[in-house]
């Protein structure tokens, strides 16, 4: 894999990274909330989700597994 591929696999995957951050801090304020909007939570749990799958499908591409 050439540098500049790795460095912005890298840099994606700290973008991500801080979204997903982003979102966990977004559902703890919401979930704090004396009224819930359970529609808004389901929607940032499944980007939470989706984000961390995302991340975990760059980390395997920037590190895989050589045994396999």
């Amino acid at each position: 894999m050439s540098d500049p591929y790795r460095a912005q696999l890298l840099a994606r995957v700290d973008e991500l990274a801080g979204e997903h951050r982003d979102i966990d801090r977004l559902l703890d304020a919401r979930l704090a909330e004396p009224v819930v909007d359970q529609l808004q939570v389901r929607r940032l749990k499944k980007r939470k989700l989706l984000l961390k799958d995302q991340i975990a499908l760059l980390r395997r591409e920037l590190d895989p597994d050589v045994s396999a």
